[in-house]
């Protein structure tokens, strides 16, 4: 499924511009942020972010409360503009189409830039079967055997399915807390994004429902980018391919998982990681 408006087409104008930035890299960028500024009415929360996230892997972003983490990932799919007295500046990139041009459409976004927030949020007055296939009614699908298809291979793929298979009628909100974020997973898969956001997914959750989550990711990256926003740098050093460290706003050190935790640039990260504040 393409994106609608710009998004939808690769044009000669949009690789003119892209060949005039030889940091970007085509061939594994899935998004890019390109001086970001975001933030609510005169109160500037990020500070200019500069940021290639590579494809089909886990980018996790860390740093202290109120550092601006939340914010930059509700920039990636046009999120932070709905909230009241957002502000954003600069550029986000989605294979090369800058979302925040005027020609796009914010709901073909967040289709392809789904959300997984912090804390589980299924449709109460839903059943699980209806919860996943919401997305896809609201579009207009109504062909029983397509939603059938739908609900089992999401399911399967948010590690939720042979626990939920004989209760599809029950309701979502019912299930435990791990099964009701494993059950939203499930929810944004189904309308087929290429990007998955997590907010702090699993910081409401116990270590058992943490570890189902966190092999849900893993194993989704075969197929999908993921950005997870988290506080526990343990769960970053398990399943991060890359990670980035902000403070205050702006973006401290970005590279690969081993190398921010093993081998910190910045003298900042290093305090960060060793506990010395936070």
């Amino acid at each position: 499924m393409e994106m609608q408006g710009e998004i939808e087409v690769r044009s000669e104008r949009m690789t003119s511009e892209m060949s005039d930035r030889p940091n970007y890299v085509a061939s594994s960028t899935k998004l890019e942020t390109i001086g970001l500024k975001a933030g609510f009415g005169r109160n500037l929360v990020l500070k200019g972010i500069n940021l290639q996230i590579p494809e089909k892997s886990i980018t996790a972003v860390m740093g202290p409360s109120g550092c601006g983490k939340t914010t930059f990932i509700r920039c990636l799919n046009r999120l932070h503009e709905l909230t009241p007295g957002a502000t954003v500046e600069g550029d986000v990139e989605f294979d090369g189409i800058n979302i925040y041009s005027p020609k796009v459409d914010p709901v073909a976004v967040r289709k392809k830039i789904g959300m997984v927030f912090q804390k589980p949020n299924p449709f109460p007055t839903m059943s699980v079967y209806d919860n996943v296939v919401a997305g896809l009614k609201l579009n207009g699908v109504r062909d029983k055997k397509r939603l059938d298809e739908v609900v089992e291979r999401s399911l399967k793929m948010a590690f939720l399915w042979d626990e939920v298979r004989d209760y599809l009628k029950k309701s979502g909100s019912a299930l435990s807390g791990g099964q009701q974020q494993r059950l939203c997973i499930a929810r944004t898969l189904a309308v087929e994004p290429e990007v998955i956001l997590m907010d702090e997914p699993c910081s409401a959750l116990d270590p058992t429902a943490t570890a189902k989550i966190e092999e849900a990711m893993v194993s989704l990256k075969k197929d999908y980018t993921i950005i997870i926003v988290t506080h526990n740098m343990q769960q970053a050093a398990r399943v991060a391919d890359y990670t980035t460290f902000f403070y205050l706003g702006e973006m401290v050190e970005f590279g690969t998982t081993d190398q921010v935790f093993e081998k910190p640039k910045s003298d900042l990260t290093e305090r960060y990681i060793t506990g010395k504040f936070g």
